[in-house]
């Protein structure tokens, strides 16, 4: 089963797993999925009346956070007791590499979920490369030519979702559970300035990395709708990139797990080009 099947990592996991010949149950709030060979539920982790149809004939579960809720742990923990009690043996996680396990949001869930579950698995991504084309970035690089966090001159190990969701589809089918966190990059550490940079170069088109303060971000944030908490934290791990480099790692576990090189961001921009066009 996938819950938030419609997100960058959710959906991807359950096409490859379709396609594998893998049965597939997607949950989630909307109503309707346009993938051929599964079924859709309805679920709300807020609404516990959701929660046991979700969980029958299920034995592997990929978990995805409730956006924007900075304490998923308070839904999340109890549907995982209820999951392993109804027969689900293997639990899959989307966490974050900037978010250890006892850290906040999805490590308030990392830490219980390793204690609980016979079988598990936490991925932690690096930052998406899809944000440049599914996510935050894509208007303004169209509309602008600009790219906006707080990073500064930080690096980070920009990953592809395929990559991500062939660990995902691999944790989940792997006959041995993995049972452990994967720390999940693309090959290369860069900062934004050299991600707008290989984007200008492809696309002809001059995309400038703007440095916010911290403050600056947060408040941008808020200002499209985001609680302040959820985007004190998202701001949070910007300033974590620029001073300490939490995310200025590279790791195999692409090639390790999944027997395939990941991604690279320049194939990644390629690949996308009429995006920003």
């Amino acid at each position: 089963m996938d819950y938030r099947a419609s997100g960058k990592t959710g959906s991807r996991i359950a096409a490859r797993l379709t396609q594998l010949q893998h049965p597939v149950r997607l949950a989630g709030r909307s109503n309707s999925t346009n993938l051929p060979g599964s079924d859709h539920i309805h679920f709300d982790w807020y609404d516990e009346s959701t929660h046991t149809k979700a969980l029958t004939n299920v034995d592997k579960i990929y978990l995805v956070v409730p956006i924007l809720d900075v304490n998923p742990a308070k839904v999340m923990i109890p549907f995982i007791e209820k999951a392993i009690h109804e027969g689900v043996k293997r639990f899959v996680l989307l966490g974050s590499a900037s978010v250890p396990a006892d850290g906040p949001v999805f490590g308030s869930v990392h830490q219980p979920l390793s204690n609980l579950a016979p079988e598990w698995t936490v991925l932690q991504p690096s930052y998406f490369m899809q944000n440049f084309t599914e996510g935050q970035h894509v208007s303004t690089i169209k509309n602008t030519g600009t790219i906006y966090s707080a990073t500064g001159e930080g690096r980070v190990g920009f990953v592809s979702a395929d990559d991500i969701a062939e660990v995902g589809v691999r944790a989940l089918i792997d006959d041995k559970p993995h049972n452990t966190a994967h720390v999940i990059t693309g090959p290369h550490s860069l900062t934004y300035g050299e991600a707008a940079q290989l984007i200008s170069h492809v696309i002809g088109k001059t995309i400038q990395h703007i440095s916010l303060s911290d403050e600056e971000l947060k408040v941008g944030m808020i200002q499209v709708g985001m609680p302040a908490n959820y985007a004190a934290m998202l701001a949070g791990l910007d300033q974590r990139i620029r001073e300490n480099g939490s995310e200025d790692q590279v790791t195999d576990t692409v090639e390790r797990v999944t027997g395939r090189s990941p991604i690279t961001f320049d194939q990644f921009v390629q690949t996308h080009v009429g995006t920003w066009k």
